[in-house]
């Protein structure tokens, strides 16, 4: 999986830019673009594919490495040593690690959706504020978050936006993305939201003639 830097161009950035200013010339609202490699560690599942090369790696040691004892019939016995066997055991597990870190759908694959979703949720909650979109004059802003290793996308918003345009429409803003990154056009899936919102936040929160831009017209990228 690329890292969010090299997903998207400069002439990508560009245009969310010029999305994000001309949708803030229709509303008094502050919107700003995120997106995210990832938005959490993972670690368990890394251990838990690590676990389970760890058991394939006994199990085929076990199976292979065996000899009969001479005159004893059906006795087995391991040919190798203890310290050799616990060796490739914990080769295995380091093994399932390394490839669980660096195959983003394996560790996904051990990742319960929930912890997903409640990770990239933390993770634009961190994005609100580190990119001060809780700061605007009038609690107008809105954070439109993407997290690429979950394919998770999240709308959140300010005070003044989700008493305007309500929850169930953030939502939908949200599904709308979700369906359009499936695609593969990330650029795209974020110039048609922020047109989207900044079009349904004209209606309720118009711009007015002393409105400044409070917040940077460009997409935040944490890898």
């Amino acid at each position: 999986m690329k890292k969010a830097s090299k997903l998207f161009s400069d002439d990508d950035r560009k245009r969310i830019a010029q999305s994000v200013e001309s949708a803030e010339g229709k509303t008094s609202a502050e919107i700003v673009p995120v997106v995210a490699t990832s938005s959490g560690r993972y670690d368990r599942s890394e251990d838990v594919v690590g676990l389970w090369i760890g058991v394939i790696a006994l199990v085929v040691v076990w199976v292979i490495f065996q000899d009969t004892k001479p005159g004893e019939w059906g006795s087995t016995q391991l040919v190798i040593s203890l310290p050799i066997v616990l060796g490739i055991v914990v080769g295995g597990w380091l093994l399932g690690v390394f490839v669980a870190n660096h195959v983003p759908w394996l560790r996904r694959l051990f990742t319960p959706r929930k912890e997903l979703r409640e990770e990239v949720e933390q993770g634009a909650r961190r994005s609100f504020f580190d990119s001060r979109v809780h700061h605007t004059a009038g609690s107008t802003g809105i954070l439109i978050y993407v997290s690429l290793f979950e394919h998770v996308a999240v709308v959140l918003a300010d005070q003044q936006v989700t008493e305007k345009l309500g929850q169930e429409k953030l939502d939908a803003f949200c599904k709308e993305m979700t369906s359009a990154l499936k695609e593969g056009k990330y650029t795209e899936a974020f110039c048609t939201t922020i047109e989207k919102v900044g079009a349904a936040l004209g209606e309720v929160l118009p711009r007015q003639n002393d409105d400044q831009n409070e917040l940077e017209d460009a997409l935040v990228v944490i890898d």
